[in-house]
């Protein structure tokens, strides 16, 4: 048999002379050759296997897909309409790649109907980015779910998937604490009628105005608000400026003041200090601001130290009970205010 050689093969001076092959291969891979070259196909000479150059897989043809090779091209999928690519992708298997470049096809021609639905939430805290990849996955789950036999647009049964999608994202991946289902759907109709009123009011909308609107109470409209405030919670460590010497925000923010509640009870003191006779007063006084001992009070005013405690409990007593709402007085503490 008629030998391959170096020359034939490169192109190159005749040299070393190639080892012919084995009888048996060498006519199966001319059989091969002469049926694939009859049908137009270039052939793998090292592999034998056909390969579509259109194509540019042959793996997929060996691996028995020649459907997708033969209408696998962008360009024929194009011209078809919606109905046309449902039915595609209704009747292909999920891994075809006729299938996928339907879906890609049927998603590329909704993207505006994404994009407004993903308009009504550009003042929420929540990058419009993220959700449009969203409702990108709301309207694969519409082109999935459609049946064009049953009548109807895509577009008018893939707007409520996508909202829908956008509305279980911001209910199950923002709440950064628990927040009940019912104030989370109020929190947007809040969101939605405050855009509106204003529009229409020229002003932001007062809680009267919002809860009419919304056919709400007052309370409810208000306990919407304090859920809204976890939506998006801030950390105390974060900055409050560019600088890197900012201070953060756990630094102003106030402490309980012990100042305060002090100034509150002296208040309620001061209610009953005219009640009190004015020798008590001036014990009280004193006890309590002049840091005296019973034993120097009661030298001061001429009275021994037991007196001066007698007088003393009987003062605070009747402004423990005043403050603490107890009517009684107590007959000690007239005979003491009478002695007095």
């Amino acid at each position: 048999m008629e030998t391959l050689s170096r020359e034939k093969v490169s192109g190159r001076k005749p040299g070393r002379v190639l080892s012919p092959l084995p009888g048996s291969q060498s006519e199966a891979l001319a059989g091969r050759r002469s049926a694939d070259l009859a049908g137009g196909k270039p052939v793998d000479v090292a592999g034998g296997k056909p390969v579509d150059l259109a194509a540019g897989k042959p793996e997929d043809l060996a691996a028995g897909k020649p459907e997708d090779l033969a209408a696998g091209k962008p360009e024929d999928l194009a011209t078809l309409d919606d109905g046309d690519l449902l039915r595609i992708v209704r009747s292909q298997p999920r891994g075809s790649r006729r299938r996928a470049m339907a879906c890609e096809l049927l998603v590329s021609r909704h993207r505006n109907l994404v994009r407004s639905c993903v308009q009504r939430y550009r003042r929420s805290p929540e990058p419009a980015e993220d959700l449009m990849q969203v409702g990108y996955v709301g309207l694969l789950k519409a082109i999935n779910n459609f049946d064009p036999a049953l009548g109807g647009s895509l577009a008018a049964y893939a707007q409520p998937c996508v909202t829908g999608e956008i509305k279980r994202h911001f209910r199950d991946k923002r709440w950064h604490v628990h927040v009940e289902r019912a104030l989370q759907e109020r929190v947007l109709e809040i969101r939605e009628a405050t855009s509106q009123l204003t529009q229409q009011l020229g002003r932001i909308p007062a809680e009267s105005d919002l809860s009419s609107h919304l056919g709400t109470s007052t309370a409810e409209l208000r306990a919407a608000m304090c859920a809204e405030l976890v939506f998006q919670p801030f950390s105390l460590d974060a900055p409050l400026g560019d600088r890197p010497d900012a201070a953060r925000l756990a630094d102003v923010i106030g402490e309980e003041d012990p100042g305060l509640e002090h100034a509150v009870d002296m208040q309620s003191v001061a209610a009953h200090w005219g009640e009190l006779p004015r020798r008590e007063q001036r014990i009280l006084l004193m006890r309590f601001y002049g840091d005296m001992t019973q034993a120097e009070i009661g030298e001061q005013l001429g009275i021994s130290q037991m007196h001066v405690s007698r007088l003393l409990a009987h003062a605070l007593g009747h402004l423990r009970s005043r403050l603490l709402g107890l009517t009684e007085y107590g007959s000690s503490h007239r005979m003491a205010a009478a002695a007095s």
